[in-house]
């Protein structure tokens, strides 16, 4: 099995032991991303809108170093440490994907890196 990192230089390099992507078996698995602003290395302020603007920044630019849009996600999965945040997220996820819309499953988690409210991952087609 031949597997391929993909990194943004655009984002901060992770802080452990994973790549922001790989690239196997046809597939590209991105790595979980939570509101972290590359600048500070700090989740930004304002709560689940800025945070999950934040993360789509994020995936975006993983996605532009793969050559991959959007467009190529197949599922997607999305960590909330609180479910009365799910509206307020899926507002912001429903600006960036048409129909026919990724898979998703939507995850309570008791708590997520750097304190974030949110974080998603993605699986896209190579």
């Amino acid at each position: 099995m031949i597997k391929t990192a993909i990194t943004s230089p655009e984002l901060s390099p992770p802080v452990g032991p994973f790549s922001q992507a790989i690239e196997v078996g046809g597939f590209l698995y991105l790595s979980g991303q939570v509101g972290q602003d590359p600048a500070t290395g700090k989740v930004v302020e304002g709560g689940i809108v800025a945070e999950t603007e934040r993360v789509f920044l994020n995936i975006s630019a993983v996605l532009k170093a793969a050559g991959k849009s959007f467009n190529d996600v197949a599922r997607a999965g999305v960590y909330l440490t609180s479910m009365s945040d799910f509206a307020a997220m899926n507002s912001i996820y429903a600006k960036h994907f048409s129909l026919p819309f990724p898979a998703r499953t939507t995850i309570a988690v008791a708590a997520l890196p750097l304190g974030a409210c949110v974080e998603i991952d993605l699986v896209v087609k190579a």
